[in-house]
């Protein structure tokens, strides 16, 4: 079946599954979720869900970010991993919010990319979930994954995967999609064993690769 006929009956299907779906990430603010969203790389929600608990006490918003203590910041996002790279991109990101964005986090995805740190997959993480725009496909390994395994893309970069999504699923599921794919393949469509006999997507699926 051509990957643009399934769509309909994917997106009914996913909706039914996971009919409040959302990003995993807990924040308050746009900035939280910015932040939540480059310390996520490489390191599960689970995770930094524990750490920005205390994180986002300890630094409310950019500019106690930009200020803080470089070393001290690392220790405090040590259990991340990577924890001096996401230091120095989380407090240059913060700085350069600062100066060109008057801490306010953009609502465009052209401005939000100028920040270090903020690629595709972040900005739309943020765009998508904080202000309900649909600037783009969030496109994770979960949603990489999926989507090849459904023949909706047979692109491996995140980039050319995302164009593939943008054409076949309609704009205005854009903000649903991609945080419902991202939990069918957390928790059903899995990297080693994918549980098929109970995916409500299992007659939709060409199973490529599995």
């Amino acid at each position: 079946m051509p990957p643009a006929k399934i769509v309909p009956s994917l997106l009914e299907r996913l909706r039914q599954a996971h009919p409040d779906a959302r990003y995993e990430l807990n924040w308050s603010t746009p900035f939280e979720l910015l932040v939540a969203t480059i310390l996520a790389a490489q390191c599960t929600d689970e995770r930094v869900n524990r750490v920005t608990a205390t994180l986002f006490q300890k630094y409310p918003g950019p500019q106690a970010f930009a200020e803080a203590n470089t070393p001290e910041l690392e220790e405090d996002l040590k259990p991340t991993g990577f924890y001096k790279q996401k230091a120095k991109s989380v407090q240059s990101m913060s700085r350069e919010l600062l100066v060109k964005f008057s801490g306010e986090v953009p609502r465009t995805i052209d401005e939000l990319v100028t920040l270090p740190g903020v690629a595709r997959k972040t900005a739309n993480v943020v765009l998508n979930t904080a202000f309900n725009l649909p600037s783009g496909v969030i496109v994770d390994t979960h949603v990489a994954r999926v989507s090849q395994r459904l023949g909706l893309t047979k692109k491996e970069k995140p980039e050319e995967i995302e164009k593939d999504l943008m054409k076949l699923v309609p704009q205005d599921q854009w903000t649903f999609f991609g945080p419902a794919t991202v939990l069918h393949g957390r928790y059903t469509c899995t990297a080693r064993k994918p549980k098929c006999e109970e995916c409500p997507l299992n007659d939709l699926c060409p199973k490529i690769g599995v």
